[in-house]
This record gives structure tokens, sequence and C-alpha cells, in this order.
């Protein structure tokens, strides 16, 4: 089966976003190529090496978060 990369690279980034601290760390427990595409986009810093946690960006935090809310919020 094919899948929208897009959609998966937007649903791996509010993952981030909804599990990081406020200061923007998460671990980095997701596909290699999604986590490489949503460097080259400037959402998270380079995921390469042995850490177990990446940092998402500003615009990163700000966009994953717009994404979980829309993703997963719970229902009122």
């Amino acid at each position: 089966m094919k899948y929208d990369d897009t959609l998966i690279e937007e649903a791996v980034l509010a993952l981030l976003a909804a599990f990081s601290t406020d200061e923007g760390n998460a671990w980095k427990g997701f596909d290699f190529g999604v986590m490489n595409r949503l460097h080259e986009q400037g959402f998270i810093q380079n995921p390469v090496g042995k850490q177990k946690s990446i940092w998402l960006t500003a615009e990163g935090q700000a966009r994953g978060r717009q994404l979980a809310g829309r993703l997963f919020r719970a229902p009122t």
C-alpha cells in the first residue's frame, strides 16, 4: 500500500510535539527517512547521531502543536 509522505510527516511531527518537553526535546524513535525529511524542512535539528532524542526548532514546535491539536484533540 502506498502512503502519503506528507501526512506521515505531519503525524510524526505532531507526535514529537505532543510528547516533547516545553523546551522542545523529544525521543526520536521514528522512521529515519521521515526524521531526515523533517530536518530538511527545518522542523527538527539534525537527527543523525547516537543521541536518543532530538530538538524541535521553534517552527517545528509551533507547527507540531498545531497538528497535534488537530489530529489528537480529545472530544469534549
